[in-house]
């Protein structure tokens, strides 16, 4: 058992500072929460360039408008911090907090749950229905799915590994409430595992080994995730990819997972003498990556750029797909700012293609590409930190 929760399906057993736990990965399958609820509303104060700021949001959707470096994107960003806790645009949470301010707040309705995240200098407040609440995985169980959606997507393609391997946890992390507290756990455990391997002259091993049975116990756990994730994402993926294009090609992913065989902590006693050469962990899901494929052929290396484009709107397609799949209910699709780098028929072939009932709040820069529906929904101008409802 860990973290209380135990899931059917897949399943994998370890034992950790002397006890046990046991974790299945499978959908939360609407065990949590299930239901058909919208951001209803969000309101603003000191985040970003918006001193005070409140909208409200259309069922179906809602489009910011307006110039670069406005804060469109930061309204998104806001939107996306209040239902996952995470920011796709930086790490440090001060980033979030107006100029000359002490602290910032957004908050929201969520259905008919009150949302309030609260960040100063040093602390991170969270409040549902105004109850305080210090466990983040307490906030999450109450709020929404979410795909992000930005011109930076092209590096799950051209990037590093670490881009391929933040969109799947990022997707692993609403599906299975397990994986992030594993991913922090292996993360300590594998900082304090590289400390070691660079502290000393000649490495102490026996200390090096205690974190290296910490890193293989969560290590193991986000490389199962992370397996049943692609699993889950390749038809979706397949389905997506040849809608976009027409039928005439086909996206694959394949997950390498960093290491190989069946323990974790095997490999990593077999590469000791790696180790002692790049004094660094050199197996485990920190090194893992996606191989991403059009018609059999490397992505990354052989493909145009309208095709790589192509591909990474499969993957988040396939993404959206697979959270509907897991509560049964489409996520929100947070979609900055993409429509004016696509031709007509990707623009046309993505709104297509998107979750039909899926609440979206997209920035744009003009609205010349928007069909009939999309204009049925909320446009607002945005202007220096300032909104108009048109």
């Amino acid at each position: 058992m860990y973290g209380g929760l135990i899931y059917s399906d897949l399943q994998t057993s370890r034992y950790c500072a002397g006890f046990a736990y046991t974790v299945t990965l499978s959908w939360t399958s609407g065990q949590f929460i299930a239901s058909s609820f919208m951001l209803k509303w969000m309101r603003l104060k000191d985040y970003r360039c918006f001193e005070a700021a409140e909208v409200p949001f259309h069922a179906g959707t809602t489009l910011l408008v307006g110039r670069n470096a406005q804060g469109k994107t930061s309204l998104l960003e806001a939107a996306c911090l209040l239902m996952r806790l995470q920011s796709p645009r930086t790490s440090t949470r001060t980033d979030f907090i107006r100029f000359g301010a002490k602290a910032c707040i957004v908050e929201g309705l969520y259905g008919e749950t009150t949302l309030r995240f609260g960040q100063s200098s040093t602390v991170r407040r969270l409040a549902v229905d105004n109850v305080v609440t210090s466990r983040s995985g307490d906030y999450l169980s109450r709020t929404s799915r979410v795909v992000w959606m930005d011109h930076a997507d092209m590096n799950l393609v051209r990037g590093s590994a670490e881009h391929r391997r933040r969109y799947l946890d990022f997707a692993a992390a609403q599906l299975y409430p397990a994986y992030l507290p594993a991913l922090r756990n292996y993360e300590r455990a594998l900082r304090s595992r590289n400390f070691l391997l660079k502290r000393d002259a000649v490495i102490q091993w026996r200390q090096v080994d205690a974190y290296s049975k910490l890193v293989a116990t969560h290590g193991e756990l986000l490389s199962a995730c992370r397996d049943e994730l692609i699993t889950r994402l390749q038809p979706h993926v397949r389905a997506a990819h040849q809608a976009l294009s027409g039928g005439a090609e086909e996206g694959m992913l394949t997950y390498q997972r960093g290491y190989e065989g069946s323990s974790l902590e095997e490999e990593l006693s077999r590469a000791r003498s790696e180790e002692e050469r790049s004094r660094s962990t050199a197996r485990g899901p920190h090194r893992g990556d996606v191989l991403l494929e059009i018609n059999g052929r490397a992505a990354g290396s052989f493909a145009s750029e309208g095709q790589q484009r192509t591909l990474c709107l499969a993957l988040k397609l396939a993404q959206a797909r697979v959270l509907e799949e897991g509560r049964g209910e489409p996520p929100l699709l947070l979609m900055d700012d993409i429509f004016g780098e696509l031709d007509k028929a990707r623009r046309q072939a993505l709104l297509a293609n998107l979750p039909g009932k899926a609440q979206k709040i997209i920035t744009t820069t003009f609205v010349d590409w928007a069909d009939e529906e999309s204009l049925q929904g909320s446009v607002f101008e945005v202007e220096s930190g300032r909104l108009t409802q048109r």
